[in-house]
């Protein structure tokens, strides 16, 4: 896809499992939450590789091993392999070697995923800000990662020590709720050094280089539930993308999206993976999807008609986005969405 604004989600008379060869698929809020398979992702994702799509599993949590993620996804009854795991980790080992001398020493600030994947890249993780590393990886760490461990990045950091993040979500979703990630825990280091890191993970290009790289994918559809990572990070690595509305990403949040946040395609769970979309056409001053149409009135966004609910979305997202060009929709949409049952 190219770069420009985005102004209604596409259409495709295809099955997406066929008009794509990869699905690069985010895993909490996709796949699973709270650890438990989201309804219709087991059966969804056996059809999609039946019919020959290639399934990636791309994360940003870089505490567990691409090992320990596929035998999560096997005991859903969705059977991975190691090499169809992608994680944060990875992308940013990647990263650090090609700027250390091969071997170099690394000080870890996170667990065992970050390890394991340096070691890939032949690098040797270690301990202490005292045994001399050329770089300093911090990763979530887990509910459990001591407070000293920050304190220990500081000191490397603090002597000009090359830092490096997996990534820098704020929050990270538990069984429990929404807990602090390893963006916060990057936060704590940046006020007690005031310097910045090279950051791997989604949305950023090092991830979805290391995506690319390691699945072989020819034409990738990235497939997520949030708009900062997920999807614009399709729209940093021009690919195309599906949002489905199983995680955090909601009605209100998604009329609102700025370009690099809008999807290509939109769909209730990974059911749409197996069936074409729906087009989106101009009706009038607004535009139609199934039984719905959608117009931009002068302080609200308006609705008519019936049929299916995601219809009537797309049709919405049709009408804020043109409204709000390259900026975000700030016209009410609350009826229409209430409409819907969103």
């Amino acid at each position: 896809m190219s770069q420009s604004v985005r102004t209604r989600p596409e259409g495709s008379g295809r099955p997406l499992s066929e008009a794509y060869d990869t699905a690069l698929l985010d895993l909490d809020g996709v796949v699973y939450a709270g650890g438990e398979a989201i309804a219709h992702a087991v059966d969804s994702l056996a059809v999609a590789r039946e019919e020959g799509m290639h399934l990636a599993y791309v994360t940003n949590n870089a505490l567990r091993t691409p090992d320990t993620v596929a035998g999560h996804l096997t005991e859903l009854g969705i059977p991975t392999g190691a090499d169809d795991v992608i994680t944060s980790a990875q992308a940013v080992a990647r990263l650090i070697s090609e700027q250390v001398p091969a071997g170099a020493k690394v000080l870890v600030i996170g667990g065992e995923g970050l390890r394991v994947a340096l070691r890939e890249r032949g690098l040797t993780p270690v301990e202490s800000a005292d045994d001399d590393p050329a770089a300093v990886v911090q990763g979530y760490g887990g509910p459990d990662l001591a407070w000293g461990r920050f304190a220990e990045a500081s000191y490397a950091v603090a002597r000009g020590v090359p830092w490096f993040a997996s990534n820098t979500d704020l929050t990270i979703p538990s069984g429990r709720g929404i807990a602090p990630g390893n963006g916060a825990a990057v936060e704590v280091v940046r006020i007690a050094t005031g310097a910045e890191p090279q950051v791997a993970g989604k949305p950023l290009p090092p991830m979805h280089k290391e995506t690319i790289l390691r699945t072989g994918a020819k034409r990738p559809l990235v497939v997520g539930d949030r708009l900062d990572t997920d999807i614009e990070g399709a729209f940093n690595g021009e690919v195309d993308s599906l949002l489905v509305l199983t995680g955090v990403t909601d009605g209100a949040l998604l009329l609102a999206a700025p370009p690099q946040h809008r999807p290509t395609y939109v769909d209730a769970d990974l059911r749409g993976l197996l069936t074409g979309q729906p087009e989106v056409t101009e009706a009038g001053e607004g535009f139609r999807c199934g039984g719905w149409t959608a117009t931009a009135g002068a302080e609200r966004l308006e609705l008519t008609g019936d049929g299916e609910t995601l219809d009537g979305l797309r049709a919405l997202c049709a009408a804020a986005w043109t409204a709000a060009g390259a900026g975000a929709c700030t016209l009410d949409g609350g009826k229409a969405l209430a409409r819907l049952g969103l």
